[in-house]
C-alpha cells in the first residue's frame, strides 16, 4: 500500500464530489487527507484516509455523490465517493465502463 498525498487532480475532483453531496464534510478534509491508489485496473479507485489516520478498521457507510465523465478515449467514468460508517472519507470508487485504465480525470475547477 502506496500511501500519499492526493494530487491536484485528485483534489479537486474530491472537492467538486464533496460540494455536491447533501451531507456536510468539514471544510478542513484537504490539507491531512492521505491516499493510496486501489487495485482496480488501473482505473483510478482510491482508499481515503482522513485526518492523515492510516486505518484498515473503517466500516463502509454509503455513498455521497457521483460524478460522470468521458475520458479522453470518450469512455464513460462513474466516479462515486463514499464515506464510513462515521461520516468519514472513506472512498473514492472510479468505474470505466469498459474497465480500462483511466487515460486522465476530468478538469474541474
Amino acid at each position: 500500500m502506496n500511501i500519499r498525498k492526493a494530487t491536484t487532480n485528485e483534489e479537486m475532483l474530491l472537492a467538486y464530489l464533496i460540494a455536491n453531496a447533501p451531507v456536510t464534510i468539514s471544510d478542513d478534509w484537504k490539507p491531512n487527507l492521505l491516499v493510496s491508489s486501489m487495485d482496480d485496473g488501473k482505473m483510478g479507485s482510491l482508499s481515503l484516509y482522513p485526518e492523515g489516520i492510516v486505518s484498515e478498521n473503517g466500516q463502509f457507510g454509503g455513498q455521497i455523490s457521483e460524478y460522470v465523465f468521458l475520458d479522453e478515449d470518450g469512455v464513460t467514468v462513474i466516479a462515486s465517493l463514499y464515506v464510513d460508517e462515521k461520516g468519514r472519507l472513506f472512498e473514492l470508487d472510479m468505474w470505466k465502463t469498459d474497465y480500462s485504465p483511466l487515460i486522465r480525470l476530468p478538469h474541474l475547477a
